[in-house]
């Protein structure tokens, strides 16, 4: 297997830093939908999204943020990294399976 050349590494990296942040500000904008930097919850937010936003601040707090009693934004920059990263490795692991012909559609089989 050859290696890439230094301007296509240059350029593999720049495309992949540029993804990432995206995916971060994506995931951050998806955090923030959900109020999950706030304290309180959002009025119109149904029982199913108050319960997913309970979740994520609770991931948010083993993921090292402060406990929310000693804040006034909850800080969500570990959960916006985690989110991100999973995002990413979702959509790098489905275009594998594309590509190698492994995607199989779940009602075409």
């Amino acid at each position: 297997m050859t290696t890439l050349s230094k301007p296509l590494r240059g350029m593999l990296e720049k495309t992949v830093k540029e993804a990432r942040e995206r995916a971060e500000a994506g995931a951050k904008a998806a955090l923030e939908a959900l109020a999950v930097p706030h304290r309180e919850p959002f009025a119109h937010l149904s029982p199913e999204e108050r319960d997913l936003r309970n979740r994520l601040r609770a991931h948010g707090r083993q993921l090292g943020g402060p406990p929310p009693r000693q804040v006034r934004e909850h800080d969500i920059h570990h959960l916006v990294t985690e989110c991100a990263y999973e995002h990413w490795h979702r959509m790098l692991f489905a275009r594998f399976l594309a590509e190698n012909h492994l995607l199989m559609h779940p009602h075409l089989g």
